[in-house]
């Protein structure tokens, strides 16, 4: 399977998950993120599939991509303090999103995967998408590994908050989403500590975290 259809499956996971009266019910209540209400969530979650449209749109850039691991050693909003300004900003945009309503965001997200279906039939997985937000350039396949990482974590995290049981990514999207946080695990922990937490409870390290 293709990143592409990898990535239209877990999105395709997380509209369903969108979908569920669970999440419509707990809208204006705290979610499991600290500072997130379970809406702010839903619309950040949303918000994963909106962003793969640009990178659909008009002809693909011209400046030389980067590789995904390097996209993750430039991001700043990694390790950014909660109350700071990149993560306020990041919440914001998240409840804006939840503010249209439980309806008609679940309209708009449905549609725009339908469209996606069609539009990235069209399109090669090495387009080069360029990322305003951050100034830099990725193959159009390591932006869905991005996406499809986007969308795990974020699906655990509203499933949980609302009593849900978290989705199973489908094997094409576990295996890039596993690699590429076991890279970035490794690049900031070491190799040792990475391979103890999987094989060596005894003498991994308490935890290993990547954003």
């Amino acid at each position: 399977m293709s990143l592409k259809n990898a990535y239209l499956e877990t999105a395709a996971q997380a509209v369903a998950l969108l979908d569920a009266p669970e999440v419509a019910a707990s809208w204006e209540k705290p979610s499991a993120l600290a500072h997130w209400t379970v809406g702010g969530l839903a619309g950040h979650l949303a918000y994963q599939i909106f962003s793969v449209d640009p990178a659909l749109e008009g002809p693909g850039s011209e400046q030389e991509p980067i590789s995904v691991l390097e996209h993750y050693a430039r991001a700043v909003w990694i390790d950014a303090p909660l109350d700071g300004e990149i993560n306020s900003g990041i919440r914001a945009k998240g409840e804006g999103i939840s503010s249209e309503g439980v309806r008609p965001l679940r309209e708009r997200v449905h549609a725009t995967l339908d469209q996606q279906r069609s539009g990235l039939e069209e399109v090669h997985g090495d387009r080069v998408v360029f990322l305003p937000q951050t100034g830099w350039a990725l193959s159009l396949d390591d932006f869905l590994v991005t996406r499809m990482v986007e969308l795990a974590v974020h699906m655990d995290d509203l499933a949980v908050s609302v009593g849900l049981s978290a989705p199973e990514l489908p094997g094409a999207a576990l295996d890039p989403v596993v690699t590429l946080l076991t890279g970035l695990a490794a690049r900031r922990h070491g190799q040792a500590a990475v391979l103890r937490a999987l094989t060596r409870a005894e003498r991994a390290p308490a935890a290993i975290n990547v954003f």
